[in-house]
C-alpha cells in the first residue's frame, strides 16, 4: 500500500516535496537504499530523496507484559509519556518534548543531557527477531542498529519522577517555537555544541528563509519558505567555521535526506 505526503507539511522542519510513501505493515526485511520515515521530526529532505517507506498504525501500540513493556516503533514519544505518567512507570520521564517515533528515538539514542532512551531498554525486534540490549552498542545519540526496528521491549520500574519531568521541562524552556528539525549538531565530547556556534558568529544567522535560531543557536529553523538547499549552506558554512575557529568537527544530529 502507498500513501502520498506532502512533507513540507509533515516534516517539522516543514521542508520537503511530495512524494508517495510505501506503508509497512510486518516485520520484513527493508533494502538498504529506502529511508524509513518515522514522525519527520529530525530530518531534512531534498527534492530527491530515496524511496521512502513508512510503519502503518499496527505498529502503533503499548501493552503491559507483566515486567515488561512491549512498545511498537510507530508509537510517539508522548504517548508512551502519558502511559507511563497514568500507570506511575519511571523511566520515560526524559520523553517530555521528544518528538518523534519510538523506533527512531531508540536508533538515535535520543535523551537529554546524561539520560538516554536506552537506560531501561531490554530488547528491540528487527525483520531478524529479537536482539538483546547486550548486543547493542549504544552511544551518545547513535547506536548500532542498523536494520529497521518494529518494536521496543522496556524495562517496568514503579514510580514515576515527577520532579525528574519539571526538570526536564526547565531544561527544554529554550527551546525555539518556530519549525526545525530539533538540535541541528550533536554536542562534541566536553562542549556545547550550541556555545561554539554562538561563538563563531551564527547565533540568528540566516540564509534566505533559514536561520539558525536567536533563541538556541544550535536550532536551524524555518523563518518561512525555507529550503533545503538554503539549510544546507548554513550547515557546511558553520561546520567549516566551528572546524576554522575551534578545530572542532561538528557532527550532525539532524538526518540529511
Amino acid at each position: 500500500m502507498e500513501k502520498e505526503i506532502d512533507f513540507s507539511r509533515y516534516t517539522s522542519i516543514k521542508i520537503g516535496p511530495v512524494k508517495k510513501v510505501c506503508i509497512i505493515d510486518e516485520a520484513v526485511f527493508l533494502e538498504k537504499d529506502i529511508f524509513l520515515i518515522g514522525g519527520g521530526n529530525n530530518i531534512l529532505m531534498s527534492e530527491n530523496p530515496p524511496f521512502l517507506a513508512m510503519l502503518s498504525k499496527k505498529f502503533d501500540f503499548i501493552k503491559d507484559d507483566g515486567d515488561v513493556l512491549r512498545v511498537g516503533a510507530a508509537t510517539i514519544g508522548g504517548k508512551l509519556l502519558s502511559y507511563a505518567r497514568k500507570y506511575d512507570i519511571a523511566g520515560f520521564e526524559l520523553l517530555h518534548k521528544l518528538p518523534g517515533t519510538l523506533g527512531g528515538i531508540v536508533k538515535m539514542n535520543a535523551g537529554l543531557k546524561e539520560f538516554c532512551i536506552s537506560d531501561n531498554l531490554k530488547s528491540v525486534l528487527t525483520h531478524k527477531g529479537w536482539i538483546d540490549k547486550k548486543n547493542i552498542n549504544f552511544s551518545y545519540r547513535s547506536s548500532d542498529i542498523n536494520d529497521v526496528i518494529y518494536e521496543i521491549l522496556f524495562e517496568k520500574k514503579a514510580g514515576f519522577d515527577h520532579e525528574r519531568l519539571e526538570k526536564f521541562k526547565n531544561m527544554r524552556k529554550n527551546q525555539p517555537s518556530k519549525p526545525s528539525a530539533g538540535s541541528c549538531f550533536k554536542n562534541p565530547l566536553g562542549d556545547y555544541a550550541g556555545r561554539l556556534l554562538e561563538q563563531a558568529g551564527f547565533r540568528g544567522k540566516r540564509v534566505g528563509g533559514m536561520a539558525f535560531s536567536d533563541v538556541h543557536a544550535n536550532f536551524l529553523v524555518n523563518l518561512g519558505g525555507g529550503t533545503y538547499d538554503e539549510a544546507i549552506e548554513l550547515i557546511d558554512d558553520a561546520q567549516k567555521s566551528v572546524l576554522q575557529k575551534f578545530g572542532v568537527k561538528l557532527e550532525l544530529e539532524i538526518i540529511v535526506i
